[in-house]
């Protein structure tokens, strides 16, 4: 459990585990030296009251039940006891009220047992306690037995123990509260550091512009202390981060305008071969038919290429973070108008759209939306077979506008679903190519939604593909709910 604790949970307990052990110790050790040095004044006492007691008895004081309290200077709550030549002793208590009560039997046998000259603790039934009881010889082969209670000793033991608790709790109390303190002060510069790390998790690191322009304070970073070479440590990585960011970024940069450059170049010449091409193809001279049939493919594979061209432009366009235009888009007529295009182009395909009767309005450009949902339709038209349903739907939800582009077709391998955004990827042969596939359709789309601050997701198995795009609502537009998917 102590392993999910803070380092500031953790110092504080190992503060606290140490004044208690600290604390702990001395109240033992005092407890002890004070019940030593009680017990010592106790036997003095004991002694005393002894030598009185066998002064009174040489002087005649009677060996009765009432042994020895006839003398001077008795204190309460002792006790006396004689041992005859025969054995048979005869003891009493002396209570608080000074009232003398005579022993019982299993007391009396308890004091006989008690060896001679050394003061000895001895615990007395009857609700009488502890004694610390002393035995002397007498003549005439008897023996003299007193002693005096412990309570007063007990007592004062009692008392410290409860002081010693007392301050133990109170210095716990009160080490806790500034130890939590000092702790929180110390590991500030800790504190710092987690936070500047944390705005830095915060940044758009993958891509554009990064500016890592959180620095710790000097204090933070001072190599004579554990945290400061912790922050010195910190702020190196983090120039050595912006170092590699930059360089990164002046990498990507040199590519983005190279392919801008180029896909604008490759416009031109693009559309003079398609040009040429198609005016000798319609030329009206007789050609031979593999000529017309090589006219025709330089055609076809220049108006493919110029569509490459088109979709890398606006690719570099994207990665600059250019703006788009922000209009009004009713997002149902753009729908309706893909989905008719995908109909004239696929009618082997069954094609529904389903849009709500209210619009659902966003803001945004027009033309990259319906080339959205164009692309989105055409990479459902080309990866599954002829007889599939393509269905497209648009709804709100939340203060968003929800279009799905569900197919019945195969699905989409597992492998492909993580890079299946990036330029490029295609599926493999489960989810069957057609010609003219650029493998930039779903990136373009993947773009153009970033662009309008929305989101594209894709959920897919054997039966049912279901891409899902969310774009923010217009302010002040009613939301509509959306239509069944399928």
């Amino acid at each position: 459990m102590t392993q999910s604790w803070s380092l500031q949970k953790r110092l504080v307990a190992g503060i606290l585990a140490l004044l208690t052990l600290a604390t702990l110790a001395i109240g033992v050790l005092s407890v002890t030296l004070l019940r030593a040095n009680l017990l010592d004044q106790l036997d003095d006492e004991v002694r005393m009251t002894a030598a009185r007691v066998e002064n009174s008895l040489g002087q005649g004081g009677s060996r009765g039940p009432g042994v020895g309290f006839d003398g001077p200077g008795i204190p309460v709550d002792s006790l006396v006891g004689v041992v005859g030549a025969d054995g048979v002793i005869a003891a009493a208590y002396l209570d608080s009220d000074a009232d003398v009560r005579e022993l019982s039997i299993a007391q009396r046998r308890a004091l006989v047992q008690i060896p001679f000259e050394s003061p000895r603790t001895v615990r007395l039934g009857g609700g009488l306690g502890e004694f610390r009881v002393i035995a002397e010889r007498l003549d005439a082969g008897s023996a003299l037995i007193v002693g005096l209670s412990t309570r007063d000793v007990q007592a004062t033991i009692a008392r410290l123990g409860a002081v010693i608790t007392a301050v133990l709790i109170g210095i716990l109390i009160v080490a806790g509260v500034l130890g939590r303190e000092v702790a929180r002060v110390a590991l500030r510069p800790l504190t710092r550091v987690r936070e500047s790390a944390t705005r830095v998790t915060e940044l758009p690191l993958d891509r554009g512009t990064v500016a890592l322009a959180d620095r710790l304070p000097k204090l933070d970073t001072d190599p004579g202390t554990e945290v400061g070479q912790l922050g010195a440590a910190f702020t190196r990585m983090l120039v050595h981060v912006q170092s590699a960011f930059d360089a990164r970024q002046a990498s990507e940069q040199k590519v983005r305008r190279f392919v801008a450059d180029a896909s604008h170049e490759l416009r031109t010449p693009l559309a003079a071969i398609r040009g040429y091409s198609e005016l000798t193809r319609r030329s009206g001279h007789e050609l031979p038919e593999d000529i017309r049939h090589a006219l025709s493919r330089i055609e076809s594979e220049s108006v493919r290429m110029s569509a490459l061209v088109d979709d890398l432009l606006l690719l570099a366009r994207l990665d600059e973070g250019r703006e788009l235009r922000r209009d009004p888009v009713d997002l149902g007529r753009v729908l309706v108008d893909a989905v008719a295009d995908a109909r004239a182009t696929s009618a082997a395909h069954e094609w529904v759209v389903r849009v709500p009767e209210t619009p659902v309005v966003v803001e945004g450009d027009e033309h990259r939306l319906h080339q959205v949902v164009a692309n989105l339709l055409a990479n459902a038209r080309i990866h599954t077979p002829e007889g599939t349903r393509v269905t497209a739907a648009l709804g709100s939800l939340e203060g968003r506008a929800i279009v799905t582009v569900t197919d019945t077709g195969p699905g989409i391998p597992d492998d492909i679903k993580p890079v299946l955004f990036e330029r490029f990827a295609r599926a493999d042969t489960s989810r069957s190519r057609a010609t003219g596939s650029t493998g930039l359709g779903l990136a373009i789309v993947a773009g153009v939604v970033a662009a309008h601050r929305g989101r594209v997701t894709v959920s897919s198995h054997p039966g049912e593909t279901v891409f899902t795009i969310s774009l923010p609502l217009s302010a002040g537009v009613r939301e509509a709910p959306a239509p069944p998917i399928a």
